[in-house]
């Protein structure tokens, strides 16, 4: 993922784009992290529509670090 790191406040709202799929996932929702050392583990996405269920929504997908491979001014792509 390079040098980069974002704030997690950064994420919030970024469309999701897969890059194997071509297709919106949906939207960043919350970031799992670990506040001990500073590091992002995973995003969540609430699928596409669903903006506004927030974090304990069912159709929510939890996306790992490693899979996201460019974080845009406005969208994330990820290889799943």
């Amino acid at each position: 993922m390079g040098d980069t790191m974002s704030r997690g406040i950064d994420f919030k709202q970024k469309e999701v784009i897969s890059l194997s799929e071509g297709k919106i996932l949906g939207f960043v929702v919350d970031v799992q992290a670990d506040f001990e050392n500073g590091e992002i583990h995973s995003i969540i996405v609430a699928k596409t529509g669903k903006l506004f269920s927030g974090i304990a929504g069912k159709n929510n997908i939890t996306i790992p670090w490693n899979k996201i491979k460019k974080i845009g001014e406005d969208v994330i792509l990820v290889d799943m």
